[in-house]
């Protein structure tokens, strides 16, 4: 009995150490636009956050500011989608922030341990209750459109003088990670896979 039981310990020792020398690393992952399908992550731990939508805009790091009120430093991901595209929970979590955040428009931060997630230029329908528990893969809201009208003295104003979602020039969702309240490249834990 013991003899069969060494290789399967041997198997769960070496997928162990390979997951963690693959969460560990600071890789890139090569990003093809043109696909199609839904997308998942690294060992199905975490989810994309956007059904059927995973065609990135902007990238995480030093960029041209899109508008004015945009950093040029991104803290996240910009995936386009239309408004009303649905929104997932990557993780099981706790709804720790909602509301209007300034340049990041309507936002919605998901916890989960040391880890934050924030979805920025949400739907202002669809904002889930504060201090919910969410679970992985569960909608929480919907890509926000352009423009909002509900938000006092909003500083953020479109071409033609219509108040925005934030620094934004379309509908598109945000997304940024954050460890140790330190953002992180969003694809060096999200990853795609047909």
């Amino acid at each position: 009995m013991k003899n069969i039981l060494i290789p399967y310990f041997f198997c769960i020792i070496l997928t162990i150490f390979i997951v963690v020398i693959l969460l560990t690393q600071n890789y890139a992952i090569t990003i093809d636009n043109n696909i199609s399908s839904n997308v998942v992550c690294i060992n199905n731990e975490y989810i994309w956050p956007v059904i059927g939508y995973n065609r990135i805009s902007s990238y995480f790091g030093k960029r041209n500011a899109p508008t004015k009120g945009a950093s040029i430093y991104h803290s996240g991901i910009d995936i386009a989608a239309p408004t009303g595209s649905n929104l997932v929970s990557i993780f099981d979590g706790k709804i720790i922030y909602v509301g209007f955040n300034g340049a990041s428009g309507y936002t919605i931060i998901i916890q989960n341990g040391n880890m934050k997630a924030s979805y920025c230029h949400v739907h202002n329908s669809y904002l889930p209750k504060l201090n919910t528990i969410v679970k992985k893969g569960e909608i929480i809201g919907k890509v926000g459109p352009k423009n909002v009208y509900d938000v006092p003295n909003n500083p953020y104003k479109d071409n033609n003088g219509n108040p925005t979602n934030g620094a934004t020039t379309g509908p598109h969702l945000h997304f940024s990670i954050k460890v140790d309240n330190q953002y992180v490249n969003p694809l060096n834990i999200l990853s795609f896979q047909k």
